[in-house]
């Protein structure tokens, strides 16, 4: 039948978006001609894929930011639903984004399109009841942490770990490379600063972030920052903020997390998927994440995790500072990021722990892998 030269796929956030191109990518590999549709950003557009709607289009997070925008996000859903209705694709690709993934996958189960999830929803540290609309809307559950296969046994989830799509990028190489990659001076006190993907993420930790540049800056006179810039927002959606602190010597680099982090000798990661590319460049690093005072009550309520980091999550351990709402004053980052840079053991330390971490994330060739199951699906329909 038609469908199966046809892949439906959605991915409405930056690393998503780079994940599903991966594995777009290499699904042509295997199946050449495929076409695919949806809605992805700019990396699935690149790879040629029939963008229904943008990614950018749903830029928002918390229950604060997204209660406004419900009317909207439903529309894209119906129309998304409706085009795999009438386009009848083969399989189904929805990665990550839960809250609108698994509607989506009902209505998709409903018109008869078999659904494959990459990455899972963190059902083991909240919302543990979605485990069984999981079990029934999702025909593959595809987990990206090693511990999460394991906690779907028993549930009637059908899981399996693939690896981390992360795994994919080389292993890091010496500060300076990436430096003179970026323009950046070789041998200047250089820290990162990661403020997230989002709008709404840019707004509450972009200024605090940037003030405790300004104390770093007062402790280490020589120091320069470079700042990723994630493929979902524009270097002028930076430089508002930027301009209240012009004394700082601050270096953009578009879509460059990784060589970012490569290239500093600390990290201020917003938490998030970027903590793990920080982990995986093995830097020093501290995790700060500031939400809504409304979305933070809501979590408080239904989240039961000793550590909110994905790292300290797989360590098992604190092994790097967490500084969440509060915590997350200009204070408390310049400190603990003077502390990484001033302190040699305690470098050491957090340096050992993120090496053992990265390790625990399985062998490259998620992507490929991730391929395979979904050709599965398509020669069986």
């Amino acid at each position: 039948m038609a469908g199966t030269d046809e892949i439906l796929i959605v991915a409405t956030e930056a690393s998503g978006d780079l994940h599903a191109a991966r594995v777009l990518e290499e699904l042509r590999l295997l199946r050449p001609g495929l076409r695919a549709f949806g809605m992805g950003g700019p990396r699935l557009r690149a790879a040629g894929f029939d963008a229904l709607r943008d990614a950018e289009e749903m830029s928002v997070m918390g229950v604060a930011e997204v209660l406004p925008r419900i009317p909207a996000i439903l529309r894209i859903l119906g129309e998304l639903a409706a085009a795999a209705a009438a386009r009848r694709p083969g399989v189904a690709l929805l990665v990550d984004s839960p809250d609108f993934n698994l509607p989506l996958a009902k209505r998709l189960k409903r018109a008869g399109v078999p659904v494959v999830y990459y990455v899972s929803p963190s059902v083991w540290a909240w919302r543990r009841g979605r485990v069984k609309t999981i079990a029934r809307v999702v025909d593959r559950m595809l987990c990206i942490l090693p511990f999460e296969e394991r906690f779907y046994a028993g549930t009637g989830v059908s899981a399996r770990f693939v690896g981390h799509p992360l795994l994919e990028r080389p292993p890091p190489g010496p500060a300076a490379g990436y430096r003179a990659a970026l323009g950046l001076a070789p041998s200047r006190t250089t820290v990162a600063l990661v403020p997230g993907s989002r709008r709404s993420e840019l707004e509450r930790i972009f200024p605090p972030m940037l003030e405790a540049a300004e104390r770093i800056r007062a402790a280490h006179p020589d120091v320069q920052f470079v700042v990723p810039v994630a493929a979902t927002l524009s270097e002028a959606a930076l430089r508002p903020f930027l301009a209240r602190h012009a004394a700082l010597d601050v270096k953009l680099a578009p879509g460059r997390v990784d060589e970012a982090v490569g290239a500093a000798d600390a990290a201020l990661v917003k938490s998030g998927t970027s903590v793990l590319e920080a982990a995986l460049m093995l830097r020093p690093m501290v995790v700060v994440y500031r939400l809504s005072w409304l979305s933070y009550l809501v979590g408080r309520l239904f989240v039961r995790l000793a550590h909110f980091a994905l790292v300290n999550l797989l360590a098992g351990r604190t092994l790097v500072p967490e500084l969440l709402q509060r915590q997350a004053s200009p204070e408390r980052m310049a400190a603990e990021v003077l502390t990484l840079l001033d302190d040699g053991a305690a470098r050491a330390e957090q340096l050992r722990g993120l090496a053992e971490v990265r390790a625990s994330l399985g062998e490259p060739g998620a992507p490929r892998r991730v391929a395979e199951e979904l050709l599965t699906h398509l020669e069986t329909t």
